[in-house]
């Protein structure tokens, strides 16, 4: 089950790592092996890639780059839990949409506004 809002089984520090993002560090060893990249559709676990391939028929799409610590999606606030259909097919617009487009300065633009995220306490901040 993924964490949500007030779930009992987050500590406060927890909750302050997360708000900050900081729980996201680990993944840059992840980066550093060459496994993901910085800037890249945000990976799921395994079977929610199959249960949204199954909402989503062009959900596989976004599997066509390495996955990233931050991307297009997060930076539009399409991030957290998936609700509902429209959370994921969102998510799967903006990952398809970098995908298309991708360039290193539209990655720049990327880690500079999850810089900006991060420090505006947002619900969706990245």
């Amino acid at each position: 089950t993924q964490a949500r809002p007030n779930d009992s089984r987050i500590f406060p520090t927890g909750a302050l790592l997360r708000k900050l993002s900081i729980d996201e560090m680990p993944q840059f060893l992840n980066v550093l092996m060459g496994d993901m990249s910085v800037v890249g559709p945000r990976p799921h676990m395994l079977e929610h890639d199959v249960l949204f391939s199954i909402e989503c028929r062009q959900y596989p799409l976004r599997q066509s780059v390495r996955p990233g610590v931050t991307g297009l999606a997060q930076i539009r606030g399409h991030r957290g839990p998936i609700d509902n259909a429209s959370d994921i097919e969102h998510r799967v617009i903006s990952d398809i949409e970098y995908c298309e487009n991708w360039s290193f300065s539209l990655d720049l633009n990327i880690i500079a506004q999850t810089f900006l995220h991060v420090f505006s306490f947002h619900p969706k901040s990245c």
